[in-house]
């Protein structure tokens, strides 16, 4: 790992105590590179996602929907009502007045009877076959710099070096969290241990659901995997899932955005745009 160290001397006329700093070469140009080209993909992802869920905003589970079935798990509707058109929202049976962002959207003068509002879409406007041109082109991006990451990450050292728990983050988790909790962080050279449980969830468990799943709703893949299907329960299914793991990584996306704000965002964006990373001084010192 390379480092480089700094002094920062106050000016006093009198001779101060000295304190350092380390700067060190934490995230490697691959690592960078990887990290936005995600950043990117999983934005426009998300946005075409929502375009093509707005084709028919509702969720089921099983493999069969339709008007002769009352399996919804989540359903988008617009409504006239006595008050005017209305918007709502129904889980699992219980529904919601959601006008102005969910089913029923826009100008006050001119609502428009959709799932997501048209701000959340690309395109914004109703555009199903583009969407799935920008979603399909995106989702190819993802999947094969995820599989390159995993490769390189593997042959390099990697993920056994800096994702993989060992026996002291387990032990360390519950002073972790409670350090998190306090917004207090400690900016050393290797991630913390909830960074790794929380990279590890994402990259080995929901990147490769949202792939797997995107698979097994596409009708062109059942001659080349058709069990993938029925094990995920059917293609509504998949859907479901495809979606609540799209609810997950943006719930990770903001407390990833929350953390580094809260741990110093010139740090820790200097960290993953060139590479170098400032610790904190040595144990006893405070930094300035």
């Amino acid at each position: 790992m390379k480092s480089a160290t700094f002094t920062e001397v106050q000016p006093n006329a009198e001779p101060a105590p000295v304190k350092t700093g380390t700067v060190i070469y934490r995230q490697s140009a691959w690592t960078r590179l990887t990290h936005w080209i995600w950043a990117i993909a999983i934005f426009f992802l998300l946005l075409s996602g929502l375009q093509i869920f707005n084709a028919h905003p509702a969720l089921y589970i099983g493999k069969q929907s339709g008007f002769a079935f009352d399996n919804s798990v989540l359903r988008f509707t617009a409504e006239d009502t006595p008050a005017g058109p209305k918007g709502y929202t129904t889980v699992f049976g219980h529904r919601f007045d959601t006008t102005g962002v969910f089913g029923l959207s826009g100008p006050a003068s001119d609502r428009e009877a959709r799932g997501f509002p048209s701000w959340a879409t690309i395109p914004s406007y109703q555009d199903l076959a583009t969407g799935r041109v920008i979603h399909f082109f995106f989702a190819w991006v993802l999947s094969i710099t995820l599989l390159l990451w995993l490769i390189a990450s593997l042959i390099n050292g990697h993920i056994r070096r800096d994702l993989a728990p060992r026996g002291e983050d387990i032990r360390h988790l519950p002073r972790d969290i409670a350090d998190h909790a306090r917004l207090r962080f400690h900016h050393t050279g290797r991630y913390n241990t909830l960074q790794k449980f929380s990279y590890g969830i994402v990259l080995f468990i929901l990147l490769p659901l949202m792939i797997l799943t995107g698979l097994a709703m596409s009708p062109s893949m059942d001659s080349v995997i058709p069990f993938l299907t029925d094990i995920l329960g059917g293609r509504q299914t998949a859907r479901t899932i495809h979606f609540t793991v799209m609810v997950l990584l943006v719930l990770f996306f903001v407390v990833h955005i929350v953390m580094v704000l809260a741990a110093g965002p010139i740090n820790e964006l200097r960290s993953i745009i060139t590479g170098w990373y400032r610790t904190d001084p040595p144990t006893g010192e405070k930094e300035t």
